[in-house]
């Protein structure tokens, strides 16, 4: 009975030290810093709070304001345009004169009045909607509450609802990634007469599972597109014609977002938001892509 006894005892202590130090490994993992780096990516700001913008949602790096990123809230807030910098200040507030559903993502691109912002209200959880709008305004200028009239494009799927939350512009042409499985690709082209009612065709899928954001580079020659596990590049010119391979991946679940939303790229830096429950957050990360320029051909 004793020998059992230093024995039970014994067991007792190896399993309390096996759970110690199990407890500790635990606490080191969750309070860990985030990884500064994601191939062949490195942090050179953030995390950022944003507590302006608890659901940041989209991002759009501004053509006409150097330094200046656009974000906004999800569906349920104000539809406010933030100007935000890469230390997450916010330089501008401009009200849009709109009522809008589920607005899911914010894209920058030149158009017939020089610059201008798109917002796309396209989320559809439940996929019911027959139509989801687009919207488009000039870019604001410095110091605007208010942006312009907008622009409203009304629009539906060639073959019935569906959710997403990703939207990119190329010149006359809208673009759609899907929130689904695999990321499929929808296009719809604004004639010359600014038909206001789409119909978005699919050109093909990325193979991408839950995709949040797409955005076209600054220079117009890469299309960025995220979940919330790798940031995909994609050569422009490929992907609008249909040709989805990327040149780049680049893997981001080691920066431990809360929840990964927004995505924009100007040059080689790389912006990433992402939502959370009293303030989103903004990270920016340099790139090196001379190995995988986008102007290279195939």
């Amino acid at each position: 009975m004793i020998r059992d006894s230093r024995l039970n005892g014994r067991l007792r202590a190896a399993l309390f030290a096996i759970g110690t130090l199990f407890c500790a490994a635990l606490v080191a993992w969750w309070i860990r810093p985030p990884d500064t780096s994601a191939v062949p990516c490195v942090v050179v700001t953030g995390p950022v709070a944003l507590p302006e913008l608890p659901e940041s949602s989209g991002l759009a790096v501004s053509r006409r304001h150097p330094g200046l990123i656009w974000s906004h809230n999800d569906s349920g807030n104000a539809a406010v345009l933030f100007g935000i910098d890469a230390a997450g200040a916010v330089r501008e507030r401009v009200r849009l004169p709109l009522e809008l559903r589920d607005w899911e993502d914010i894209s920058a691109a030149r158009c017939a009045s020089g610059d201008c912002l798109y917002i796309a209200d396209i989320g559809d959880n439940q996929r019911v909607r027959r139509q989801v709008q687009i919207y488009g305004v000039p870019e604001p200028a410095a110091g605007d509450t208010e942006t312009g009239p907008p622009e409203v494009f009304t629009a539906t799927y060639a073959d019935g609802p569906h959710n997403a939350e990703a939207m990119f512009v190329v010149d006359s042409q809208m673009f759609i990634v899907t929130r689904d499985r695999v990321g499929g690709v929808y296009r719809a082209t604004v004639n010359a007469s600014r038909k206001r009612d789409l119909v978005f065709e699919r050109i093909g899928e990325l193979s991408l599972e839950a995709v949040t954001d797409a955005e076209v580079s600054t220079d117009a020659n890469v299309v960025v597109v995220r979940t919330s596990r790798e940031a995909v590049l994609y050569r422009t010119a490929d992907l609008v014609a249909g040709r989805p391979t990327p040149f780049e991946r680049i893997p981001i679940d080691g920066l431990r977002e809360a929840q990964g939303e927004g995505v924009a790229l100007d040059g080689n830096v790389l912006y990433l938001s992402s939502e959370g429950r009293r303030a989103g957050s903004l990270l920016s990360l340099r790139c090196d892509l001379r190995g995988n320029h986008a102007n290279r051909t195939s």
